[in-house]
């Protein structure tokens, strides 16, 4: 069963330039994203609330949505 989803021209853009040949679905570029999360560590199965926050912080990261941590301190009135 196919579906349809709703993405941004730019969205488009950027999935079509990561498929492997032209004729590829957007579903096989998406699974492909989506193999890339990690799905476990030394102590067991991530759940898919932890997969879907890393994500999160990875793109906080990449976006500069992060603090420091002398920067918390300071905030908290922390002294080092």
């Amino acid at each position: 069963m196919n579906t349809t989803i709703q993405i941004s021209e730019q969205t488009r853009e950027k999935l079509l330039k990561l498929k492997f040949y032209l004729k590829g679905s957007y579903d096989e570029v998406l699974n492909q994203l989506l193999d890339l999360v990690p799905s476990a560590d030394d102590e067991g199965e991530y759940t898919d609330e932890f997969k879907a926050s890393l994500l999160r912080a990875l793109a906080d990261i990449k976006h500069s949505r992060v603090h420091s941590l002398d920067e918390v301190r300071k905030k908290l009135g922390i002294k080092s």
